[in-house]
C-alpha cells in the first residue's frame, strides 16, 4: 500500500509540477475540479446531466487550460524540455488528448448526421432525444478512455502504474480543489496589479 500511495504522490506531482504552470490554468482547474464533483453526484442519478456537465464544462475547461494557458515550449522552471514532459506523462499527454477529443467532437456530428448512431439506439426525432443520446455516447467515451488508458498501462508499465493513474484521474477533482481553490483570487490579484501599472 505504501509503495501505491508513493506512486500516486509522484504522479500527482509530475502532473502539478510540469503541467500547471499558468495561474489561468490553475483557475481552470479549480473550475473544472468543481463541476467534475457535481457530475460525480449526479452520475447514478441524471447519467447524461453528468456527462454533458462533465465534457461539456468540466473537460473544456480542463483541457483549455492546458493547450492555450500553459507554456509549450522549454520548461524554465523544471529545466524540461515540452517533448521530455510529454514522455514522463502517464496518462493523457497533449497528443493522447487530442485524439480523445477528436473523437468526442466527432460524436455529435455522427450522431447528427446518423440519429440511430449506426443502430445502437432508436433514432431520435427531436432535440432532447438527440442530447439523450448524446450525453450516453460522451458518457461511454468516458468509461472507455478511462479504461483504454488504464489497460493500456497494465501491457506499457505494470499493473499497479495504471491502477494508480485510475485512481488519480478519479480523485484530481478532489485533489485540485485543494491545491487550486486560492487560484481565482490570486488570478484577480495579479489582473488588478497589471491594470494598476
Amino acid at each position: 500500500m505504501k509503495d501505491f500511495l508513493r506512486a500516486l504522490e509522484l504522479q500527482r506531482w509530475d502532473d502539478h509540477r510540469f503541467y500547471h504552470h499558468s495561474r489561468v490554468n490553475q483557475t481552470l482547474h479549480f473550475i473544472s475540479a468543481v463541476s467534475f464533483l457535481i457530475a460525480y453526484s449526479l452520475v447514478f442519478v441524471e447519467p447524461v446531466k453528468a456527462a454533458l456537465i462533465g465534457w461539456l464544462v468540466s473537460m473544456v475547461t480542463r483541457q483549455s487550460g492546458h493547450f492555450f494557458f500553459e507554456p509549450l515550449g522549454f520548461d524554465e522552471e523544471n529545466q524540461v524540455s515540452n517533448e521530455y514532459k510529454e514522455a514522463v506523462k502517464v496518462g493523457y499527454n497533449l497528443k493522447r488528448k487530442m485524439v480523445l477529443l477528436s473523437i468526442w467532437a466527432f460524436i455529435p456530428v455522427a450522431l447528427w448526421i446518423n440519429p440511430g448512431f449506426f443502430g445502437l439506439f432508436e433514432a431520435h426525432s427531436e432535440i432532447g432525444g438527440f442530447i439523450d443520446h448524446l450525453g450516453i455516447l460522451w458518457l461511454a467515451l468516458g468509461v472507455i478512455g478511462l479504461l483504454f488508458r488504464t489497460v493500456h498501462l497494465f501491457f506499457i508499465r505494470d499493473v499497479q502504474t495504471g491502477l494508480v493513474w485510475l485512481t488519480k484521474i478519479l480523485t484530481d477533482p478532489y485533489h485540485d480543489i485543494k491545491l487550486y481553490h486560492k487560484a481565482p483570487l490570486h488570478l484577480l490579484r495579479d489582473l488588478r496589479a497589471r491594470q494598476a501599472v
